[in-house]
Parts: C-alpha cells; structure tokens; sequence
C-alpha cells in the first residue's frame, strides 16, 4: 500500500517537472485515470 502511494507522488512530481515525459510515462503504462 505504501508503495502505491510513493509512486503516486513520484507520478506527481513528474507530471509537474515533465509534462511530456510523463504523458509518455503513462501511455507505456497503460494508466487511465
């Protein structure tokens, strides 16, 4: 559970430091939210 939120964070940060990276973060991921 710990670990899930610490990747959310991680994913926060991103999304605010690297928007574009981020994008591509999550379509290789296969995320939806």
């Amino acid at each position: 559970l710990k670990l899930v939120s610490q990747r959310r964070q991680l994913l926060d940060y991103l999304k605010r430091a690297d928007e574009g990276r981020y994008k591509t973060l999550i379509e290789r991921l296969g995320i939806r939210r």
